[in-house]
């Protein structure tokens, strides 16, 4: 089994444990984000009393609205991830070694290098996933009351069959209303500044590799010359990296939810995004810069402990893979004939 298909499997699984813990926060983040109304009362709620409102209102099944989806995307999305970080680390090693025997480099790969690794990871990662996003964040911003919203346009006997009791909302009913909106384009709703959020894995790992790379440097060097890492240590370093990209990519993120979730047709101007320039620019006009931090100390929360739960679980499945399949070579040899 290659090193890249086992960081690609091991990606997935960490990435899988990490979402089942944290998706109630994604959920509440998702929604913090696209809230427009400054007076809006929920606007002042902590992220516990968000939790428990919407538990009170729609039940504890909201919280995990999209989660069969989201799993998918996450083990598609860390899988796809690890399996071509690796493959570009290796490259990037490789020829880091070879400058180093032309006397250029001392044979590591570089900040920079990391940087351009990341990204190009991140931008097949993207590209290939984001249609199971933009299904996720429409489950996850789903409320009873946008599905009574819109009645406006039925019959009087049609507004009471939809009001007596909405039917589920489900996978199948949002990727229905997305490609009844844009076709098979609007599944990349929030593409292009999803693209430029690459630069928050690229800065969370470029930022992970690094303190990882003086760690172990400072753990060789002492007396005890070994510098393996414990679990502990990489959960620290892993919630170090994505507290450092979260806060500099959030506002981002703010937008790409912004155009991925239902827009009312016929509803407020100023909540209807052409683009994402339009939407950067209206949110600026009607709402200032503070709406482009909506919910950020939720996401920090989440994603931050998502991420050091991630590379703790990765790396301990990269771990034990690579002692399982060392164990099974060594044990191969041995019950070879003499």
């Amino acid at each position: 089994m290659s090193d890249a298909l086992i960081n690609g499997l091991a990606g997935a699984g960490g990435g899988i444990i990490a979402q089942l813990i944290t998706f109630p926060l994604q959920t509440v983040n998702t929604r913090q984000q696209i809230d427009r109304d400054p007076k809006k009362e929920m606007r002042k709620l902590g992220t516990v009393e968000q939790i428990c409102q919407v538990v009170k209102q729609e039940g504890w099944g909201r919280l995990y609205g999209g989660l069969a989806p989201s799993l998918i995307g996450t083990a598609t999305s860390q899988g796809v991830y690890y399996y071509f970080y690796q493959i570009f680390r290796n490259k990037a090693e490789a020829t880091a070694l070879e400058l180093k025997k032309k006397g250029a480099g001392d044979g590591s790969v570089g900040m920079l290098s990391s940087l351009v690794v990341a990204a190009l990871s991140g931008c097949v990662n993207v590209l290939l996933t984001n249609p199971i996003w933009v299904v996720v964040t429409r489950m996850q911003t789903h409320t009873k009351k946008s599905q009574l919203n819109r009645t406006a346009s039925l019959s009087s006997d049609e507004v009471i069959l939809a009001t007596a009791e909405p039917p589920p909302y489900g996978t199948s009913n949002a990727v229905q209303e997305l490609y009844d909106e844009g076709g098979v384009l609007g599944f990349w709703k929030g593409v292009f500044p999803t693209l430029i959020m690459v630069s928050n894995p690229s800065i969370q790992f470029m930022l992970y590799e690094t303190f990882l790379k003086k760690l172990k440097r400072r753990r060789a060097s002492s007396s005890k010359g070994s510098n393996d890492v414990t679990a502990l240590e990489i959960f620290l370093l892993g919630a170090l990296a994505k507290l450092g990209a979260t806060v500099i990519t959030y506002p981002l993120l703010v937008v790409k939810s912004r155009l991925q979730a239902k827009q009312i047709a016929g509803g407020d101007k100023r909540h209807q995004y052409r683009g994402t320039l339009d939407a950067i620019l209206k949110m600026i006009r009607y709402e200032g810069f503070n709406g482009f931090y909506k919910g950020m100390g939720t996401k920090i929360v989440q994603s931050v402990l998502a991420a050091a739960v991630l590379f703790m679980v990765k790396e301990e499945l990269v771990k034990g893979s690579r002692w399982l399949l060392t164990r099974g070579a060594v044990n191969s040899v041995k019950s070879k004939p003499l």
